[in-house]
C-alpha cells in the first residue's frame, strides 16, 4: 500500500525548513519536496546578517544547510524534486513530481516568491557583487555609497527611503515618466534630499568585472546611451509568488497571485496550509518566514490531532 503522509511540505525556504523542524519534532514524519534547487532565496544571498543567533553573520547556502540537517535530525525526509500538479479536490490529497507521486493527510505551501528581475546577463553574473534585490537584507553594506534603485512603484520608494540611512546618495531609476507608486509614497521620495531621479530610460547594461560599478541606460526618446556610476543596484519592480500549480487546484489567491490564508495559516481548503514569501508580500525576511513555517506546522499538528479524534 502507498504511504500516506501525515503532511507535506512543498518548498525548503526557511520557511518549509522550520515547518519541517517542527513537524518533525510533534512526531509528524514530514515529507518536504525541496525542488531541484533547494533554498530559495536565501541561496542567492551571500551575507545573512539579520538572522538572529549569528553574530558575525552567515552565508545564505550554509544557513539553508543548517536548516536542512536540523530538520533531518528530526525525522524530516527531503525529495530533491520539483512538484508538477496537485490535487486537493479529494483527501488524501496528491502531489505530483516529474517521477513520482505522494499522498498526504495534509499539505504545507512554502514555495516562495522570485524577484522579478531585468534578465540582463551582468546582473545575473554579478549578483551578491552590489547587485540585489533586498534593501533591508543588504542595505548595511553599502555606507557611504552611491546606489541606484530600479523600479517606479511603492516598493521602489519604500526601498529607495530604506537606503538613504545608509547610502551617500540613491538614485531611482524608472523607464516611464509616470509611477506607479501611491502620492504620498511618491512624494516622500521626492522630498529627501538624498534620493535624485533618472525617468523614461531604459537599463541596457549592468557595469563591473568582479563588482558592480554601474549601469549603461537608453534614453528613451533620443535613444542616446550613457554611464550611471554607482556601488550599489537594489532592483525593485515585484515579485512573482510561485502560486500557480496550487491555484489550478482551487487555491484561493489574490489579484497578484499570493495565497490568501483564511483562518490563522489554513487555506480556502481545509488541510492546506501557507507560510512565507508566497502570501506574505509585505515583510519578506528569512525570519518572518521561519516564523511562519513554524505557526504552519503547529497548525498542522492541531488539524491533524483534531482529524484523529473525529
Amino acid at each position: 500500500m502507498e504511504k500516506i503522509y501525515n503532511t507535506i511540505i512543498i518548498g525548503s525556504g526557511p520557511a518549509g525548513l522550520t515547518a519541517a523542524l517542527y513537524a518533525g519534532r510533534a512526531e509528524i514524519e514530514p515529507l518536504v519536496i525541496a525542488g531541484l534547487q533547494p533554498g530559495g532565496q536565501l541561496t542567492i544571498t551571500t551575507d545573512v546578517e539579520n538572522f538572529p543567533g549569528f553574530p558575525e553573520g552567515i552565508q545564505g547556502p550554509e544557513l539553508v544547510a543548517n536548516m536542512t540537517k536540523q530538520a533531518e535530525r528530526f525525522g524530516a525526509k527531503i525529495a530533491y524534486e520539483n512538484v508538477a500538479g496537485v490535487d486537493f479536490s479529494q483527501k488524501p490529497f496528491k502531489v505530483k513530481t516529474d517521477g513520482n507521486e505522494y499522498q498526504a493527510k495534509s499539505v504545507i505551501i512554502a514555495t516562495g516568491a522570485e524577484v522579478k528581475w531585468l534578465g540582463l546577463e551582468n546582473e545575473t553574473r554579478l549578483r551578491g557583487k552590489g547587485v540585489t534585490a533586498c534593501a533591508t537584507c543588504d542595505g548595511f553594506f553599502f555606507k557611504d555609497l552611491d546606489i541606484v534603485v530600479i523600479g517606479g512603484g511603492d516598493s521602489a520608494m519604500e526601498e529607495a527611503l530604506f537606503l538613504t540611512k545608509f547610502g551617500k546618495s540613491v538614485t531611482i531609476v524608472h523607464r516611464r515618466d509616470e509611477f506607479k507608486a501611491s502620492k504620498i509614497m511618491l512624494k516622500r521620495a521626492q522630498d529627501h534630499p538624498k534620493i535624485s531621479f533618472i525617468t523614461d530610460v531604459t537599463v541596457v547594461d549592468i557595469l563591473g568585472e568582479d563588482s558592480f560599478s554601474g549601469i549603461r541606460i537608453k534614453d528613451n526618446k533620443t535613444g542616446e546611451e550613457r554611464d550611471v556610476a554607482a556601488k550599489g543596484y537594489f532592483v525593485a519592480i515585484g515579485h512573482t509568488p510561485a502560486s500557480k500549480v496550487f491555484q489550478e487546484a482551487g487555491i484561493e489567491v489574490d489579484a497578484k497571485g499570493y495565497v490568501i490564508p483564511k483562518e490563522f495559516t489554513q487555506t480556502n481548503i481545509e488541510g492546506v496550509f501557507v507560510a512565507g514569501d508566497v502570501h506574505d508580500h509585505r515583510y519578506r525576511q528569512a525570519i518572518t518566514a521561519a516564523g511562519e513555517g513554524c505557526k504552519a506546522a503547529l497548525d498542522v499538528e492541531k488539524y491533524l490531532t483534531e482529524k484523529a479524534q473525529e
